[in-house]
């Protein structure tokens, strides 16, 4: 199956691109999404404990399966004043 992935803000830098295009064995969830990803770029390691997700628009947690022709979002922490 295949979905698209969004990164932003940091996430997007260490991936080198704001979207990505993935193929997934069917049963797949969103903490093998990151895995894939993490695998081509080590350095996201340090941002998984504090990344959200989303599924379609709609916050899920790293458990949750994905389906084809989703879109996943990857969310870092927001900091601000």
């Amino acid at each position: 199956m295949r979905v698209r992935v969004l990164a932003f803000a940091r996430l997007r830098e260490l991936l080198g691109s704001g979207t990505r295009d993935l193929e997934l064995a069917e049963g797949a969830n969103v903490e093998q999404v990151w895995a894939l990803l993490a695998g081509g770029a080590p350095a996201l390691a340090a941002f998984r404990a504090s990344t959200r997700f989303a599924r379609n628009g709609a916050l899920v947690d790293a458990a949750a399966r994905v389906h084809d022709g989703d879109e996943i979002a990857l969310m870092p922490p927001v900091g601000g004043g």
